[in-house]
């Protein structure tokens, strides 16, 4: 049904990612994106196409003109993007033939990720795939009839004239084509109000862990197949598993794959942080492109690793990515950026995917010396570590410091910690003379609270405090710019300018990252800040016919539907973490709708579980919580504080922290203050074990 008029919607599927050089000279063309803020936006603004940027004023156009809307979605580091905007989108013929025909809109999915999901949705139904660049032949009214995503010149050119004949020849056809695709998008990601009793004790994990299990990679670590992505949620869980269930096979599965992600070259060895993923199965190629969701959820992962591990190679993970994220991703209001560029320009001009990362052997032999041959021996700058380009090396390990040290004996640990930070820093100085990527300097509201959610993360391990004054200073930075008056939150925010009416992402990214700042202060504003947000969710989200939230506020206009996101991906979808907030919050509040709503949220989705449980690994985590026994920490008296660091050094995956040097009117402290004491309380199920004054016998009451 969906493929009626496949003869006359050919598509050629690609995807994703790269860039284009700013032109410094006088612009022969200037549209309507020349007055937005995003970087992405801002790229296409001196294009010939007649762009126009996403909104009412967009929309009421290709209705009053009666015509076809061409919706082309992209992002800032997104390679391919940058390619068709280069091949086509620069062509004067080619906007000649879209400014005849359509109202061309470009949007930066990143800003509005509503409009994204829709027409991913449609171009899924389409053609079985989809990506990015996503381009989008809509009617005036925004249902789409047509889509794929990158195409070289001619085959766009050939598409949108064969669409455009199309409407104008026989309408009718492809008026009764998008009536039937818009009901298949609105069947995508439906959700029913599931009925049934389930005891979640007994749901059966295990199995799904044993059939998860099957696609672990055991050589390389990850999964298997390529391109590999890190899906730090996937592992989180997984480690919380592994130690819950003392799996030693599945807990050197998780060990494997970080250890093997932090050697590759998906890892940035000179200057910290992560590349979004790896193009082959060893982690070795990256997609260059560096995203602030990423490097945060990582940041998080590798913290709680180590609190398991102690594997000094996570804490240096950690420390190197959390300086990457400060040097490179952080303005001086605290906000965090969105994302660094694949492509950068090499010395000819020319843009080239991963110039600014890659070294030839001759740079590398000047800029060492007689340290070369060490270094090329612990980064394989041999046959192990070559590139795709002649010459070049993308730098990798295939060892651990223990084991380098023992085949070269002159060296102890000491030494090679001497020794890698001296190449670091030579190697880091050579390359920031290079012309940078393009960074999207756009600050966006969710992104930003998975950035805290690390920085607490890495403090409660650390103990650094830097971490706490970065994740403080984002936080406050979000109350004074995004937090509005009414409840609401913005989006997107760049130049002193908050925009976007928030979407479901970043109410739970933002509620669970005030959790955390609360666990690790004590300061009851974060908590109250935390429950406000889920209450404006509430009011403005809420489906009380299937017991989920809506991605998007009822504020906001319909795009062809409203949609939940529900499952997991490289960040996990808005429903878990609104879902996990509302289970930790109505513990602090002894709220009976939040637990409720977060037992039926889990069970709404329980029966997809067991079938992808890689894209539900955030709901299992909160599985976990009623698989287990759920505590309550309550520290209370003048030195909650002290007490307070000993407890958040060990991984407690399965524990809330609440606490106050004071006395405190919060139904988890309140009658437990006393004067001249500091106790620690154990709690489960509304009852509690006789307090304690040690961390050390409080976490011995954890069993």
């Amino acid at each position: 049904m969906i493929k009626y008029i496949a003869l006359f919607l050919i598509v050629l599927i690609t995807s994703c990612q790269s860039t284009k050089k700013e032109k410094l000279e006088n612009h022969l063309y200037t549209n309507a994106l020349v007055n937005e803020t995003s970087p992405y936006l801002l790229q296409h603004a001196h294009n010939p196409v007649n762009w126009m940027p996403w909104n009412e004023t967009t929309l009421e156009k290709a209705k009053t003109e009666n015509k076809l809307m061409i919706v082309s979605i992209g992002y800032a580091a997104c390679h391919w993007c940058h390619v068709m905007e280069r091949e086509s989108f620069e062509d004067s013929t080619v906007a000649a033939v879209m400014n005849k025909n359509f109202v061309s809109v470009k949007v930066d999915r990143e800003e509005r990720p509503d409009v994204d999901q829709i027409y991913i949705n449609a171009v899924q139904l389409m053609t079985g795939s989809a990506g990015w660049p996503l381009n989008v032949i809509t009617l005036p009214d925004g249902r789409p009839v047509w889509g794929g995503t990158y195409f070289p010149k001619e085959d766009w050119i050939q598409a949108i004239d064969q669409i455009q004949t199309l409407y104008a020849d026989d309408p009718d056809k492809l008026l009764a084509y998008a009536s039937r695709l818009e009901e298949g998008i609105k069947s995508m990601d439906l959700i029913t109000l599931n009925t049934d009793q389930m005891d979640f004790e007994a749901y059966d994990t295990k199995s799904i862990i044993d059939t998860w299990s099957y696609r672990f990679d055991t050589i390389h670590g990850g999964f298997r197949g390529a391109p590999k992505f890190m899906t730090p949620s996937n592992w989180n869980f997984l480690l919380r598993h592994a130690t819950a269930t003392q799996n030693e096979s599945l807990l050197q599965q998780v060990e494997l794959s970080l250890e093997k992600i932090a050697f590759g070259g998906v890892y940035d060895h000179i200057g910290g942080g992560f590349a979004r993923y790896s193009v082959d199965e060893r982690w070795h190629v990256p997609h260059f492109e560096k995203m602030l969701y990423d490097n945060a959820q990582l940041a998080s992962l590798y913290s709680q690793a180590y609190a398991v591990t102690g594997n000094p190679l996570y804490k240096e993970v950690v420390e190197e990515t959390l300086t990457f994220v400060e040097r490179e991703m952080t303005n001086e209001e605290g906000a965090f950026y969105s994302s660094l560029d694949a492509d950068s320009e090499t010395e000819s001009g020319e843009l080239e995917e991963g110039a600014f990362y890659i070294y030839s052997e001759a740079e590398l032999r000047t800029q060492l010396a007689e340290d070369f041959s060490l270094f090329a021996d612990y980064y394989n700058v041999n046959d192990f570590g070559k590139w795709e380009e002649e010459g070049a090396y993308v730098l990798i390990r295939n060892q651990n410091d223990e084991s380098f040290i023992a085949e070269h004996p002159s060296l102890d640990m000491e030494s090679l910690s001497q020794k890698k930070k001296e190449w670091k820093a030579k190697l880091l100085d050579y390359r920031n003379r290079r012309i940078r990527p393009r960074l999207d300097d756009k600050t966006l509201t969710s992104w930003n609270g998975l950035m805290i959610k690390g920085y607490v993360d890495a403090y409660k391990v650390f103990q650094n405090p830097s971490y706490l004054e970065k994740a403080l200073k984002n936080g406050a930075f979000l109350i004074e710019h995004q937090l509005q008056e009414s409840g609401a939150l913005f989006h997107s925010y760049k130049d002193g300018k908050s925009t976007i009416n928030g979407y479901l992402e970043d109410y739970a990214a933002v509620s669970d990252a005030f959790l955390a700042l609360y666990e690790v202060t004590l300061d009851d504003r974060w908590l109250h800040t935390s429950k406000q947000l889920v209450d404006y969710a509430f009011e403005k989200f809420f489906d009380a016919e299937s017991g989920m939230f809506y991605f998007t506020s009822s504020d906001d206009p319909e795009i062809v539907t409203r949609n939940f996101e529900y499952r997991d991906n490289v960040i996990p979808a808005s429903n878990s973490i609104m879902a996990k907030n509302l289970f930790v919050l109505s513990h602090h509040f002894d709220e009976k709708k939040y637990a409720e709503t977060s037992q039926q949220m889990l069970k709404n989705i329980a029966h997809e579980m067991e079938k992808y449980p890689s894209g539900f690994s955030n709901w299992l985590d909160l599985l976990a919580h009623y698989q287990s026994k759920y505590y309550e920490i309550v520290v209370v008296g003048t030195e909650a504080q002290s007490k307070l660091k000993e407890l958040n050094k060990n991984y407690l995956p399965n524990t809330l922290i609440a606490g106050s040097d004071t006395a405190g009117e919060l139904p988890l402290l309140k009658g437990r203050f006393l004067d001249n004491k500091t106790l620690i309380y154990v709690c489960v199920n509304n009852t509690c074990k006789l307090p304690v004054t040690e961390t050390e016998a409080a976490l011995k009451l954890l069993k």
